[in-house]
């Protein structure tokens, strides 16, 4: 049993804080949170340096290595800023469909587009009445029309959207089957498609410079070819694309959580109150070794998560188990680091004001924290 990277593991990580070092800006991660963009700059510098898709094969534009590297770039990235780091490491959202799913025509066309740093991808599941129950009979519909399929529908709350090349969309195509999820497939549909339309939707509490959007489908026409995977199995596809994305969440989550505490730290250290450090005071001193030990628990059980994966063994329950973890440890980190530094916490010169708004969403997207419970329950109930 090991609990140590490998030499070239420790030489990813290296490179990405090289990285972020010499390249994240706080104050443009603070502009760019107030406004709303995507850090388009770095996205594409991020790309030539080979930290998107980095667990795409090398065919395709990227690295050709695993998930556990995939998941030290996105701690690396969210630790040196939330704002930033959260952006990058969704660029390649939903690839993981085309990656494992896809033809070998889909995989070189858009695995490679958003690697090279020419386009951003989306994955459109969830829907305005539907929220994470995928399993219901889908109000997204894609009818076959001779050689071509006709989408309409709307698909809300869709990362990237306002900036995506293209969307994986989740549409029901049997409409009698029961149950339901099991006449549902995968379409990938191109950003400039008649009938296609995106809505930005702004004033996010946190994670503002990764944009989110809805996606109306009127009469939206691709063709055979556009399908991912097998027809009518897209549920299923998509629910292993949200097992292994909920690792690369929760690796964000632990990046958010250490980049909070590394902060909180230095503000301890430096902050002198009643005569003495911060850090000299026990109760400020037991509130960031219960943060680090915290933090510490949530990292080992995403890097067994990640290792997982990369072994093959898809396993749901491990995958919920650690975005859950780490997800809530994320939030009570923040909270307390935000505690730490008291009035200047709560101001946005401060990065854990940023970092505070930034955790939440760890709790909520890839599945929420009640949907993990469920999850992890029901694999709990099969256990003899």
């Amino acid at each position: 049993m090991r609990f140590t990277f490998t030499e070239e593991q420790e030489d990813i990580r290296a490179a990405v804080r090289e990285f972020c070092e010499k390249e994240f800006d706080p104050e443009l991660a603070r502009e760019l949170d107030k406004r709303e963009e995507f850090p388009w700059d770095l996205y594409r510098k991020a790309c030539k340096l080979g930290f998107i898709g980095i667990h795409f094969p090398e065919e395709y534009g990227g690295g050709g290595y695993g998930y556990v590297e995939a998941a030290i770039v996105a701690e690396e990235m969210c630790r040196a800023d939330s704002t930033l780091g959260t952006a990058l490491i969704l660029a390649d959202i939903g690839c993981d469909v085309i990656l494992h799913f896809g033809t070998e025509e889909q995989k070189e066309r858009y695995l490679s587009l958003v690697a090279g740093g020419r386009g951003l991808s989306a994955i459109a599941l969830t829907e305005p009445a539907r929220g994470s129950d995928l399993s219901a009979r889908l109000d997204t519909r894609a009818v076959r029309d001779g050689d071509e399929w006709v989408i309409n529908g709307v698909k809300t709350l869709i990362t990237n959207a306002p900036v995506a090349s293209f969307f994986i969309t989740l549409c029901q195509t049997d409409m009698a089957v029961e149950p339901p999820y099991r006449g549902q497939t995968l379409f990938i549909v191109e950003r400039d498609t008649p009938g296609l339309d995106v809505t930005k939707i702004g004033d996010k509490m946190g994670i503002r410079a990764s944009l989110t959007g809805e996606v109306s489908y009127s009469d939206v026409r691709v063709p055979d070819d556009a399908i991912v995977g097998q027809l009518n199995k897209g549920f299923y596809h998509a629910l292993a694309f949200l097992d292994e994305s909920r690792v690369e969440i929760a690796a964000h989550a632990v990046g958010i959580a250490q980049g909070a505490l590394d902060r909180a730290l230095k503000y301890a250290k430096e902050r002198e109150a009643f005569g003495r450090k911060l850090i000299e005071h026990q109760a400020i001193a037991h509130k960031l070794a219960e943060m680090a030990t915290k933090i510490e628990a949530a990292r080992l059980l995403v890097y067994k998560a990640a290792w997982a994966l990369d072994q093959g063994k898809l396993d749901p329950a491990l995958s919920s188990m650690c975005k859950t973890l780490a997800g809530r440890i994320a939030v009570e980190v923040c909270d307390e680091a935000v505690q730490i530094l008291g009035g200047y916490g709560y101001v946005g010169d401060y990065d854990v004001e940023r970092y505070y708004r930034d955790a939440k969403i760890t709790e909520i997207y890839e599945g929420t924290k009640e949907i993990q419970l469920n999850t992890i329950a029901k694999f709990l109930a099969k256990t003899k």
